[in-house]
């Protein structure tokens, strides 16, 4: 079962989403709070596993994170990691509030973006009795200069610096494609298959889904080092889903954090790219989410 929710953060944003919830459940459901990653909504497949978790007994409280998708926020289309970690724990406050829920037993899952962000949350907020991260970003630092040409770097943080000094004189923000198939634009995820994968899933599945975020999302991205935290997670129980084969939130630099992540922790290593996850990979990396949570959340 799905019903639409809403709830407020500490700073007064409406954020909404859905909730699913086991059929029949008679006691208070084990719960797994979710939202996407860099610039997705909750339509770009995370009712899949909203409805992979609940037909196994668990809640699932998806959210669209702010400036994003149903979510209140501003500036639109504006991308703060900080803010959206500190979104998802008051997410968890809201779960925890909710008859249907065990606040007891909550776990977070995260992809892409929101795979780095539940890393550091899993790692400083001890509510949380279990994690999956899902083809995380480890590095934005590194993660950017894998993926920006070495001879546009320079030009790239002076788009940045000229995007500041606008903003601090009352100018617009500056905004950014999400994605390009021209590679003579500049865009924030530069890959074929980002592309791909975005064009194609706003037409058949995700509409509310815009090709456009904040310059200074991506200046945020580059500042952001979320595998730092990750030997601070244990004894919350990890699990790493990584896609071998992609080159958006490289598999190295995943690889290599799980290997300084402490136990408890298990890693499912996908055959495809970065988007496979969602799609041609779908039911090996939802079946490992699914049976982690199950494993450490209903004590089966």
């Amino acid at each position: 079962m799905r019903k639409d929710i809403e709830f407020k953060t500490e700073d007064g944003v409406s954020l909404r989403g859905w909730l699913y919830l086991p059929d029949g459940a008679r006691s208070r459901a084990p719960t797994i709070v979710m939202a996407h990653g860099f610039s997705a909504v909750k339509e770009n497949y995370l009712d899949k596993y909203g409805e992979v978790f609940s037909a196994a007994g668990l809640a699932a409280l998806v959210f669209d994170n702010r400036c994003f998708g149903a979510s209140d926020g501003k500036p639109r289309q504006h991308i703060d990691p900080w803010r959206q970690i500190l979104d998802y724990r008051d997410a968890v406050t809201y779960a925890s509030t909710l008859s249907e829920v065990d606040g007891a037993r909550i776990g977070i899952w995260g992809s892409s973006y929101s795979g780095a962000h539940v890393l550091v949350v899993a790692a400083i907020d001890r509510r949380i009795k279990c994690v999956v991260s899902q083809v995380p970003l480890i590095s934005g630092h590194r993660n950017a200069r894998r993926l920006i040409r070495s001879d546009m770097i320079g030009a790239v943080q002076g788009m940045f610096v000229e995007d500041r000094m606008a903003r601090y004189a009352g100018k617009p923000w500056g905004m950014i494609p999400v994605v390009s198939n021209d590679p003579n634009v500049p865009c924030a995820l530069p890959t074929p298959d980002s592309y791909d994968w975005f064009i194609e899933t706003a037409k058949l599945r995700a509409p509310a889904w815009k090709n456009e975020v904040t310059l200074q999302s991506v200046e945020l991205f580059t500042e952001y080092e979320p595998g730092t935290y990750i030997e601070y997670i244990s004894p919350t129980p990890l699990l790493m889903v990584v896609a071998a084969g992609d080159h958006l939130t490289v598999a190295d630099e995943a690889l290599a954090a799980f290997g300084r992540a402490l136990e408890p922790k298990k890693l499912t290593l996908l055959r495809g790219g970065h988007f496979d996850a969602y799609v041609k990979d779908f039911a090996e990396s939802s079946s490992a989410a699914r049976d982690w949570f199950v494993q450490h959340l209903s004590g089966a």
